[in-house]
């Protein structure tokens, strides 16, 4: 497999350590189940585009107000209703934290099923916790009942649902969130220099990452809260 940037494979001075790691492994584990010609919904800056060998990677992604897409790497933009390929157009898709912004996601999901081809697979990864992010292009969080039920209902059997992090690494990823956002701010002006701004990063974000690792690995590893569901399926 080939490499991923540190940005979406982070070590611990990273804010979005478990989230990001986590789906990190959930996508390594499964992209050698998308074979042929693939289509990146929603890409960004195709950041996993390296853990696939597939023979085409195409990125689609939204050209809509209020998405920036400065320094990404889309190759065909949508409209946000009508995927511009014909039927049967790829044999997998790809798609990474992108349902939750989804208004229309049943009548996305038709489009999605029509570009695939009888058989192919789909791999998608969306939150169940997170903060509000991109807003006003926030609209869902999805239990795995709901993905399942959504998917079925549009034509995909499902082949398997996991989910990344546990109660334990939702609950820390949730605090270094917060002192990224509210905390680490308040000392902006020290964040000039160099060493206090590896001081305060130590503090909030590595030792607060650090302390969910110790305390992963000792408490028992619940997962009725967690940070993201990874689903496989397959067109009917």
């Amino acid at each position: 497999m080939g490499h991923v940037s540190s940005g979406f494979n982070p070590n611990l001075f990273h804010p979005f350590y478990f989230v990001r790691k986590g789906l990190y492994k959930a996508i390594k584990k499964y992209a050698g189940e998308l074979q042929g010609s693939l289509m990146d919904f929603g890409c960004g800056s195709k950041p996993y585009i390296s853990l696939f060998k597939t023979a085409e990677y195409i990125g689609v992604d939204y050209n809509g107000e209020g998405h920036n897409h400065e320094n990404e790497e889309i190759d065909v933009f949508y409209d946000g209703k009508k995927i511009p390929f014909p039927d049967g157009r790829f044999n997998a898709v790809f798609t990474s934290e992108v349902f939750e912004h989804l208004f229309n996601l049943e009548e996305i999901l038709p489009e999605l099923h029509r570009v695939m081809k009888p058989g192919g697979k789909m791999l998608i990864t969306c939150p169940f916790v997170w903060n509000e992010h991109e807003i006003p292009n926030d609209y869902a969080r999805y239990t795995r009942f709901a993905l399942a039920h959504l998917l079925e209902k549009h034509g995909f059997n499902i082949l398997k649902i996991d989910k990344s992090g546990t109660f334990v690494t939702a609950i820390f990823q949730m605090i270094v969130v917060y002192n990224k956002q509210y905390i680490l701010p308040l000392f902006g002006f020290l964040f000039r220099f160099p060493p206090t701004r590896f001081i305060f990063k130590f503090i909030f974000i590595f030792m607060v990452n650090l302390t969910g690792v110790i305390m992963n690995a000792i408490l028992p590893a619940k997962q009725d809260f967690y940070q993201n569901n990874i689903v496989l399926a397959e067109k009917q």
